[in-house]
């Protein structure tokens, strides 16, 4: 390193500084506006992936046909709604 021959600082008229700074500025991805949430309407239902245990799952199928409005009426109750 003794032997390195010094380096050129670099300064704002530098062709590679500038190149930098230009592919910086176009290749920038800027932020996307984010959507705006519709706000939500009673009794409208949404398609969730929801991961439960098995044997809670066998509890509310046991039931029959509805097993799903069940859950959904139990998560309800524990919600306080």
């Amino acid at each position: 390193m003794a032997n390195d021959p010094p380096r050129r600082p670099r300064t704002l008229n530098d062709a590679r500084t500038e190149a930098e700074a230009a592919f910086k500025k176009a290749t920038a991805k800027t932020a996307a506006p984010l959507p705006k949430q519709a706000a939500a309407i009673p009794g409208v239902r949404e398609q969730v992936t929801l991961r439960i245990d098995q044997d809670v799952l066998e509890y509310f199928q046991e039931g029959g046909p509805g097993w799903q409005d069940r859950i959904n009426e139990a998560l309800r109750k524990a919600a306080g709604k």
